[in-house]
């Protein structure tokens, strides 16, 4: 197996997370879109923050999320992606630097704050997210360094960037670099309602870029304007080469070469705040594929970094994944 730098290269928003628990009143009185990724400006950002109670601030943004979950498996990864030159930003950086996960993009300066997103996780262990770009939608073509992505195995891009052009164009440029190198490029769907506003954007991707895409049932079905599950799966099937796609208590069901099989999800007593459920999967599923493993082991893998997550507050691992997946006797 051919050595890299680093195992994943991730690129995407880098976000702060301030997550805090609301009841349904609360979702209702700010008329949040629940369980879904909503975009605000500054001022709703403040007024959102302000308004939660005992909010626990952590770095999070999809990409960078998986790229964390990756360091907890012991694999070695790095980080492309846009914070400010504020506290928030050096939050941030300073937890990525504690993983040993280099952030070399330059921070902006006299624009717009640090991205953050207000998350609000009901009892039901549901998350609605409120979520200001801020600095991060001013990562642009520039930002991607050429060596870093050919450093990295694999290159991860969530789909989140596809809401600004700048990181649009920033996001294919990558794209289009680890391909001359011969690395693989996955991408995360992110979000339903990120599909719906670049569904045709993220279908010749599919077929044409991305060689392993990670996506909930919720994202397929909008990407394919489907309500059958079954047709969803054997359209992806069709467009590309390998993919997973998760189903919370179902699972997961991993299409390759024009086969699938589900593997099951990893059992957990209580779902406490599903946060970076989908990143964590695709963390385990990714180191799993960047040692070579057989697939099984990787969605086995993805599910035991899922379960510790959403076991929790905040969207990255508390336990060592490592060690949770020797206790599993799991290959790492």
């Amino acid at each position: 197996m051919t050595e890299f730098t680093y195992d994943i290269v991730g690129v995407g928003n880098a976000i702060v997370d301030v997550i805090s628990q609301a009841d349904d009143q609360f979702i209702t009185q700010w008329n949040i879109e629940k369980n879904a990724m909503t975009l605000i400006d500054e001022q709703r950002a403040d007024a959102l923050t302000d308004a939660s109670v005992d909010a626990l601030e952590t770095s999070g943004g999809s990409a960078a999320n998986t790229i964390a979950g990756l360091a907890s498996f012991g694999g070695k990864g790095a980080y492309i992606g846009k914070v400010a030159d504020d506290r928030l930003g050096n939050v941030f950086r300073n937890d990525m630097a504690a993983l040993n996960i280099p952030v070399t993009t330059p921070p902006l300066t006299g624009g717009a704050g640090t991205a953050r997103s207000i998350i609000l996780v009901t009892p039901d262990g549901h998350r609605s997210m409120n979520t200001f770009l801020g600095a991060s939608v001013e990562f642009a073509k520039t930002d991607i360094e050429p060596t870093l992505i050919e450093a990295g195995g694999i290159l991860y891009l969530e789909g989140y960037l596809f809401d600004k052009p700048n990181a649009k164009i920033a996001f294919v440029h990558a794209a289009e670099i680890a391909h001359r190198s011969g690395r693989r490029v996955a991408l995360t769907l992110s979000d339903k309602f990120c599909v719906d506003r670049h569904r045709d954007s993220f279908r010749q991707l599919v077929q044409n870029q991305v060689d392993v895409l990670f996506a909930n049932e919720e994202e397929l079905l909008s990407l394919y304007e489907t309500d059958n599950f079954d047709t969803a799966i054997g359209l992806l099937s069709s467009e590309t080469e390998l993919a997973a796609v998760t189903r919370s208590e179902k699972g997961s069901v991993v299409v390759s070469k024009g086969q699938s099989f589900t593997a099951p999800a990893h059992a957990i007593d209580k779902v406490v705040d599903t946060t970076g459920a989908g990143d964590q999967y695709a963390a385990g599923f990714l180191f799993g594929l960047s040692r070579g493993f057989k697939l099984p082991d990787c969605a086995a893998l993805g599910h035991l970094a899922a379960a510790e997550v959403i076991s929790h507050y905040g969207p990255r691992p508390e336990q060592s994944l490592r060690a949770l997946a020797i206790a599993a006797d799991l290959p790492v």
